[in-house]
């Protein structure tokens, strides 16, 4: 019999700053979920509410669809990371969530493994990320806890919205459980841009590395205004006492001091 996890480890990710992780004996998937660009602005007019949203809907979408028996039939453990920019800067909120390739299944109390590949059909998630984050921000609306953009259309923007496929990806699994350790050591406090990629200031313009993914992924330089500079980097300041981190399932705080006791690995 082998534990469901591994003993606590300790990442140091940046000074002052560590990172507690219970790391599953089993491969991990990485998923990302994000939403049209349509919804940049009146996300950024209302940060807390939306970018709670986005936690909920997708950690919503992965736990339910992994506890059908179509594809799973298990519950399933996740750490979602938030991200609010691209690489030029520009406002692209979306959710990084790292997940086990497999689950608890409560009445035998085993660990069920998932195909070599993600379980769950990207179309499917998308799908039901959409129709999740759709019903919650009309719920929103509704109750009036977020506010339109002056000269919003509601309704144009919600047929659009549903019009459209929703952006939703999975990358290649991780191969071991200490490249989870390596991804969440150095991606998770990550900021909007290092000093690494800053090339340099010259004449109140900011010269800097940034990846171009809708060509090829190639390297290029971009030169923006010290103030254009300074304004998209301030667009990504979360609200304060946000957490960026968070834990769901197997992996959320409650579970793994209890839940998790109660299985083994067979």
């Amino acid at each position: 019999m082998i534990t469901i996890f591994s003993s606590l480890v300790i990442i140091p990710v940046a000074i002052g700053i560590v990172l507690n992780v219970k790391i599953l004996s089993t491969h991990y998937f990485h998923v990302v979920f994000t939403v049209p660009d349509l919804l940049n602005k009146l996300i950024f007019n209302n940060k807390k509410q939306l970018y709670n949203l986005l936690f909920k809907c997708a950690s919503e979408t992965l736990s339910e669809l992994a506890m059908d028996k179509k594809y799973l039939g298990a519950q399933i453990g996740i750490t979602a990371i938030l991200h609010t920019w691209g690489q030029n800067l520009s406002f692209h909120p979306h959710i990084h969530c790292i997940v086990p390739s497999g689950g608890l299944l409560p009445s035998e109390k085993t660990f069920k493994h998932s195909r070599k590949k993600f379980f769950i059909p990207i179309k499917v998630l998308s799908r039901k990320f959409r129709g999740k984050f759709m019903h919650n921000l009309c719920l929103l609306l509704e109750r009036k806890d977020i506010i339109l953009p002056t000269g919003t259309d509601f309704k144009a923007l919600k047929n659009e919205l549903y019009s459209k496929e929703w952006v939703v990806y999975c990358k290649p699994p991780f191969k071991t459980p200490e490249n989870v350790i390596e991804y969440l050591g150095r991606y998770t406090h990550k900021i909007a841009i290092t000093n690494s990629r800053i090339i340099t200031v010259k004449d109140n313009r900011v010269y800097f590395k940034w990846r171009d993914y809708k060509d090829k992924n190639k390297e290029k330089v971009m030169n923006l205004s010290v103030f254009e500079f300074i304004r998209r980097f301030l667009m990504h300041v979360l609200p304060k006492g946000f957490f960026k981190i968070r834990h769901f399932g197997l992996l959320s705080n409650r579970n793994k001091k209890t839940k998790l006791k109660l299985y083994e690995l067979q």
